[in-house]
């Protein structure tokens, strides 16, 4: 399993950015995927979750109407699309397998810095 993030940056407030996750290694679309986020001394959050076929999303509260989550099967890749971002999404993002349980082989996330 081998997962790649990208896109992250430093924006201000109210900004958007576009995650971007690489997948190989396994089976990817009979896996619903996630991306998680860590933020210093907290732990590691599921912030959206997308089934297999791309058909069922799912996401945390306080990213719900902000975010979006999809995915193309065709090229292994998941994305996260975050608009009105706000301080408290600082963090590293993550991609993986849903739900946590199931993930393994953490890529080396992308940082996302919101601030001005």
């Amino acid at each position: 399993v081998q997962l790649v993030e990208s896109g992250g940056g430093l924006v201000q407030p109210g900004g958007s950015l576009r995650l971007s996750c690489a997948a190989s290694g396994f089976t990817f679309s009979s896996y619903a995927m996630s991306w998680y986020r860590q933020a210093p001394g907290r732990e590691r959050d599921m912030v959206a979750r997308i089934s297999s076929g791309g058909g069922s999303t799912n996401y945390a509260d306080s990213v719900k109407g902000r975010f979006t989550i999809s995915r193309d099967n065709a090229k292994n890749m998941v994305y996260l699309q975050m608009n009105s971002l706000k301080p408290e999404d600082t963090a590293v993002y993550y991609c993986n397998k849903a739900p946590i349980q199931w993930a393994a082989n953490w890529g080396q996330g992308t940082q996302v810095t919101v601030s001005t």
